[in-house]
């Protein structure tokens, strides 16, 4: 029996054919491929698909990602000199250090599991041949020399050559470009390639990370450190700052304490420590990143898997959402609901059942596997028509460039596709006959005999002769009208981007509820760049678009400051999708499609986007507003820190009551209201949103307590005292800000601040000792409460000061008089 393990001679590549029935070659030799044995010996010798490049962590690195942090080397080196001084009380922190890490490693743990099992399901299939049967296995099972059948649609999932058959392949993963290649025998075939139209054989060469699959997943997956989010990058940018100026802080404060103030060296350790575990937002990332992975899991159990978490926050900033026609406003499948005669047909035997038998001769023997052919094939399979006698001579594959398929019978050639495509400047002749359909919204193909053989020569008939119409509908999304207007009124515009007629696509996009699906324009007539942008602003509806000219249109938005969704579900999609800010592909699609894409709606409905949208602004709006609690302690702890060196006095608090303020004025109530419902737009800059929360607080703290502490040595009070009050004053600045964050109240937030109220007295009262909460003396109880009702008038003002500050500043105009006054300074100077 021949077998197709070892390699193929010229000769025998040139007799295998594509016979899926039953595997054999033209001269009737069966291709086994390799048998189970000599694929447990690929197996046992390293030659599979697997590949150690990986976008998801694993449990190592997630356990080493939160365990060892720059931050968790200062709580050591702090937990160190508490030690040596003795000061087991201010070790309170740790509790709270050492749950967060197992908190952030146990949520980051969760989620992978829970994509791994949704990846898992949703992982790339090959069909391969194995002792002689095709199987549908995992890609990441394939071996070395495997035997697999490529099709429309099929991401090549390592190099390969090709045995039999002959494909399209677009390389634009690979080399940028979007041409189709023709690969025929003997032609070799890139991983990260992916077959446009045609089948074949192929046989695998470099398998797992001997191919070029092993990077292009990767990038395809995943997004690079220089495409973080907002939010992420913004936060990352403060960790860092924050890691920089703690070290000299520190060491600033502890000599100004020990050899300026003359304290004991236990007490300068204390002041010291206690000021930079207030400047550490030691709960903020840890909050993000458990934020990040309860939406993950969320959306995962609402079929939505996300290739990359920070893709929440963008789709949550998008303005513009591209979608194509099929698969996303339609069903993804097609029906062919009439056949008509055209009126331009010359042939006078051609009627309805003629026109039939040639449909089904011709869908019989051309190798698309797209979702039109499919739906041919079943009307042909369902109303039961016969092939006819026609003998083939060759066939030529749709391809997206040129928008139709050809096939040279001995009785004549056959082109099938777009009309436009294959009327050309003769277009004209037929358009009636065809808008009668495509006002109504139908997709119309032109079946037309060509003027051309099989060898080039010009037919008697000369140039191309019109048969008749295939007339095919995509039935709308029943939530298609719901989602497009939730869209429109959360001010998202909508662009429709399709390779059909842009008629055709207009009044699809009316019948969805898209507005100004009215404006619509042939992409054919965009012949430039500077076109496709002028064209973005003017129109809704695109038909007729190339796959690279998607590209160009996603491009053209994002250069209008835009931030722009691709959702799509095709191997033409794809150049787009990588090019947008956040792609979204249906799992009904093609593989390719949705590898490529950062988010995957594996039940392909389109109708679950709102709840992927809300999910994105309760993450990013409920950090936001948690992140300005914990800023406050930042905020307050460097400018305390800063107050204490230009008026050279010892740092008035003690970490285990920075531990206590932290826990129940940031941390608990933090998470809680992480958790809340939020379905608001985001506005304005992330950092700049944060500040102007947390910086009237922040400097209310300052003020305060500042204040507190030149009153107490003013009246000699025990700097135990001060303490006591100044962390009391904290805590009552610290319910003001989560006050002014909860507007409007509903009952969750009012059980959360009660909640913590209740925490931090039971704390102060049966836990003092623990938290250096002292008695103190009725001065400087009197000092607190006459600071604590200046704090709140403070805090109030502050934050009117803030608001309007900010309310000038981003005002267009005030921003643009500003810069007059100052190009005038300088012409001036």
């Amino acid at each position: 029996m021949h077998n197709i393990c070892r390699p193929y001679t010229q000769e025998e590549v040139f007799y295998l054919d594509t016979n899926s029935e039953n595997n054999l070659d033209t001269r009737g030799v069966p291709i086994i491929g390799l048998t189970s044995e000599e694929v447990r010996e690929r197996i046992d010798n390293g030659q599979t698909n697997h590949t150690d490049i990986s976008t998801q962590k694993t449990v190592g690195q997630i356990v080493k990602s939160n365990l060892l942090t720059y931050f968790n080397l200062i709580f050591l080196i702090l937990t160190v000199l508490l030690c040596i001084v003795g000061s087991f009380r201010n070790l309170t922190f740790l509790p709270v250090i050492i749950g967060n890490t197992v908190i952030g490693i146990f949520q980051e743990l969760r989620a992978k599991k829970t994509l791994d099992k949704m990846s898992m399901l949703n992982a790339p299939h090959s069909i391969v041949v194995r002792d002689g049967e095709q199987q549908q296995i995992q890609s990441e099972e394939l071996v070395k020399d495997d035997i697999i059948i490529l099709s429309a649609g099929n991401q090549i999932c390592a190099d390969a050559t090709v045995l039999s058959g002959s494909i399209s392949v677009n390389e634009a993963l690979l080399t940028g470009e979007s041409d189709e290649i023709k690969k025929k025998s003997g032609d070799r075939l890139m991983s990260g390639s992916f077959v446009v139209s045609g089948q074949c054989y192929a046989k695998l060469d470099k398998v797992g990370n001997e191919s070029y699959i092993s990077q292009l997943t990767a990038q395809a997956k995943a997004m690079g450190d220089g495409e973080q989010s907002e939010m992420i990058r913004y936060i990352n940018k403060l960790v860092k700052w924050v890691g920089i100026i703690i070290i000299p802080v520190g060491i600033i404060l502890f000599c100004q304490a020990y050899i300026m103030n003359g304290e004991t060296f236990k007490k300068s350790v204390v002041s010291m420590v206690a000021a930079v575990l207030g400047m550490i937002p030691e709960g903020l990332y840890l909050l993000t990143t458990v934020a990040l992975a309860l939406s993950t899991i969320r959306l995962a159990k609402k079929q939505v898997l996300l290739h990359d978490m920070k893709s929440i926050e963008t789709l949550a900033r998008v303005d513009v959402l591209c979608v194509d026609k099929t698969g996303t406003i339609t069903e993804p499948g097609m029906q062919v609901t009439e056949l008509v005669i055209s009126g331009r047909c010359g042939d006078a035997e051609m009627d309805k059942r003629a026109f039939a038998h040639l449909l089904a001769d011709y869908s019989a023997v051309i190798e698309d596997n797209n979702a039109t052919m499919e739906a041919i094939r079943a009307y042909v399979a369902k109303n039961e028509i016969e092939k006819g006698s026609r003998t083939l001579l060759k066939t030529q594959p749709f391809t997206s460039a040129n928008k139709y398929s050809k096939v040279s019978f001995v009785e004549g050639d056959y082109m099938l596709g777009a009309p436009e495509f294959i009327m050309k400047d003769r277009y004209e002749e037929i358009s009636e006959e065809i808008e009668e359909y495509q006002s109504k919204g139908y997709r119309v193909l032109l079946m037309a005999e060509s003027g051309e053989d099989s060898i080039g020569s010009v037919r008697p008939l000369g140039g191309i002769s019109p048969i008749g119409y295939i007339v095919l509908s995509n039935p709308i999304r029943e939530n298609a009208e719901s989602t497009f207007t939730y869209f429109k009124e959360q001010g998202v515009a909508i662009k429709v981007i399709s390779g059909d007629n842009p008629a055709t696509v207009s009044e699809v996009a009316k019948r969805a509820g898209i507005d100004g699906a009215e404006n619509y324009v042939d992409a054919s007539t965009l012949a430039s760049e500077k076109d496709i942008t002028e064209a973005v602003d003017k129109y809704t509806v695109f038909g007729r678009v190339t796959p690279k000219q998607k590209q160009l249109i996603v491009r053209a938005l994002q250069k209008q400051k835009h931030t722009v969704a691709m959702t799509g579900d095709g191997v033409n999609d794809i150049l787009a999708m990588k090019d947008a800010d956040c792609s979204i592909a249906m799992a009904s699609g093609s593989e390719a499609a949705a590898q490529a894409a950062q988010t995957v709606l594996l039940d392909s409905d389109f109708g679950r986007m709102p709840y992927v949208v809300f999910e994105g602004r309760q993450v990013v709006n409920n950090i936001q507003r948690s992140a300005s609690l914990f800023l406050v302690k930042n905020i307050f702890s460097l400018l305390m820190a800063i107050f204490s060196a230009i008026f050279a006095i010892t740092y008035p608090l003690e970490p285990s009551q920075i531990s206590l303020i932290s826990m129940f004025t940031i941390g608990l109530p933090g998470f809680l209201l992480a958790l809340e419902p939020n379905r608001n737009r985001i506005e304005g800059n992330f950092m700049v949103n944060v500040m102007l929360k947390a910086l009237p607080a922040g400097l209310t703290d300052v003020l305060s307590v500042g204040a507190l502490v030149i009153c107490g040595q003013v009246f000699n009070l025990p700097s135990e005292d001060i303490a006591t009050a100044g962390t009391m004053l904290l805590a009552v600045v610290g319910f003001m800000i989560i006050i002014k964050i909860s507007h409007p109240f509903n009952k969750m937030k009012y059980g959360v601040l009660l909640i913590n109220i209740i925490g931090l007295l039971f704390c102060g009262l049966f836990l003092g000792r623990l938290f250096a909460i002292e008695s103190i003396s009725n001065i400087c109880f009197l000092l607190m409460v006459v600071f604590a009702f200046a704090a709140e008038s403070m805090f109030r003002y502050l934050t009117l000061f803030v608001e309007k500050l900010s309310s000038f500043f981003g005002d267009e105009k005030n921003r643009r008089k500003i810069r007059r006054k100052i190009r005038k300074y300088n012409i001036f100077k």
